[in-house]
């Protein structure tokens, strides 16, 4: 599923204000035929090659960049900021503003120098980037379920969702959810071509069941085993959710690189 996902992104995610196209694309994305095709070729590699190539072929990957710090905040009535800050490339573009104390971002890095991709780069336009905090709402009430961000290139999507299922399907807490062990698809922010979505090499993180990684590694999932320090790979996340009844707050931080939980 992360493979389709991303050669859909590689391919459709624009500014969506200056896509002609943008509302064609978000119909193709969305066709129910379209996602009962896809699910079909979702446990064969051979045929999932042949869904994910066509449609990414044409455009290499992202680069992606470090150098990201994330906090979220909540208050009594429920409240919330989900923010998340990066320079990009460390001290992004060099570039420091009269009489201030810091430098001008680079996202724009992230443009593609390609006439007719949608995230082409051009005046007055944004570009596909992975500065993604998220925010969760009850559908019903629209009241506040979590601020969350799992940052970490183009790991966040996927953190994002690893740690949004735990509480959401499986009833984890925030901090729970962030102590499990994750997955990541690592290459697809590589400058390796279009190969890069289908044969992007998929992280596991220690802790997941060898059985489990035996079954990836049948399907065709080229799989490496992460330990230790390597597994910041795997993102920095930090949650506060809010209970719908009584208001009450609980947070969680990230067990695999410095974070806290503050409460006043």
């Amino acid at each position: 599923a992360l493979r389709f996902a991303f050669a859909d992104a590689l391919q459709f995610c624009s500014d969506p204000s200056e896509s002609s196209g943008a509302g064609e694309a978000a119909a193709r994305l969305l066709d129910k035929q379209r996602a009962a095709d896809r699910w079909a070729k979702m446990f064969s590699r051979s045929a999932r090659a042949q869904g994910v190539m066509p449609d990414s072929a044409a455009f290499g990957p992202l680069k992606a960049g470090p150098d990201t710090v994330y906090l979220c905040a909540a208050d009594r009535w429920g409240n919330a900021c989900s923010f998340i800050n990066s320079n990009y490339m460390g001290f992004g573009t060099g570039i420091v503003p009269d009489g201030c104390g810091f430098t001008l971002q680079n996202r724009g890095h992230n443009f593609i120098v390609r006439d007719g991709h949608p995230n082409c780069v051009g005046p007055n336009k944004f570009c596909y980037h992975t500065i993604i905090p998220g925010m969760v709402t009850h559908e019903s009430s629209g009241d506040l379920f979590c601020a969350l961000g799992v940052m970490g290139a183009f790991m966040q999507p996927q953190g994002h969702l690893q740690v949004l299922c735990a509480m959401a399907d499986y009833g984890l807490d925030p901090q729970a959810a962030l102590d499990q062990p994750r997955f990541c698809l690592q290459g697809v922010d590589s400058a390796l071509g279009p190969e890069s979505v289908e044969n992007a090499t998929l992280l596991l993180e220690d802790g997941i069941p060898e059985e489990t990684q035996a079954e990836l590694a049948r399907l065709g999932h080229p799989c490496r085993l992460v330990t230790g320090w390597d597994r910041h790979v795997f993102g920095r996340g930090q949650i506060i959710c809010r209970d719908p009844v009584t208001g009450v707050l609980v947070g969680g931080t990230e067990p695999r690189a410095d974070g806290g939980i503050v409460a006043w």
